[in-house]
């Protein structure tokens, strides 16, 4: 094996560790939050040394970050969102939305962490909050405006509208992710019924 291969091999296995890492951290810090969660219990979850932990993550307020950012990467879905929306496709922007939030239904971890860290006060909880939130309620009004000038949707407050449309999808997984509530119809059912019932309401 060549040396630039045996480079890339290394790299390979780094990333893959580091993303190991991240993985069972994740699942420890929504289990137990940030302040409840040691760096030892995490090493010996992940199955390393404290030491080979702290080589990829110094800190472990350097782990939750990276945990946040990975979680995070919303530009592809805001990419098709914006198209939807240069579109007027008011259906496409809202399913968009909704779908990303109630299809991640299958990492209940993400809206446990959300939640510890909120009520943890940690510093990075904000950050988590507008990369998670904010930037979807805040693109949805001032979609809604648009839409109000264009005379298509009713006058109503913008940011209360898109504080409504997304609170009505964060309720759904705090019932089934949070409370277990059974769900009684698919994910796809559910965008579509949320999104009918809003546009609805907001329509002229």
């Amino acid at each position: 094996m060549s040396v630039s291969q045996k480079s890339r091999t290394h790299k390979a296995t780094g990333r893959e560790r580091q993303a190991s890492i991240i993985a069972v951290a994740s699942s420890l810090f929504a289990q137990k939050g940030f302040n409840g969660t040691t760096t030892r219990e995490i090493a010996r979850t992940a199955g390393i040394s404290e030491a080979l932990l702290f080589k990829y993550f110094p800190t472990k307020r350097a782990l939750y970050a990276a945990i946040i950012a990975a979680k995070s990467q919303l530009s592809q879905l805001m990419a098709s969102i914006e198209e939807a929306a240069d579109k007027r496709d008011d259906v496409r922007v809202f399913t968009l939305i909704a779908g990303f939030r109630i299809h991640r239904g299958s990492d209940p971890s993400l809206l446990r962490l959300l939640l510890f860290s909120a009520l943890e006060g940690h510093e990075l909880s904000d950050m988590f909050f507008r990369n998670r939130h904010r930037v979807f309620y805040e693109f949805l009004a001032g979609y809604i405006a648009r839409r109000t000038r264009d005379g298509v949707f009713r006058k109503v407050d913008p940011l209360l509208a898109a504080q409504s449309f997304i609170g009505m999808i964060v309720y759904h997984r705090l019932l089934h992710d949070i409370f277990g509530v059974p769900a009684h119809c698919s994910p796809e059912e559910a965008v579509a019924g949320y999104v009918d019932v809003f546009l609805e309401g907001l329509r002229k």
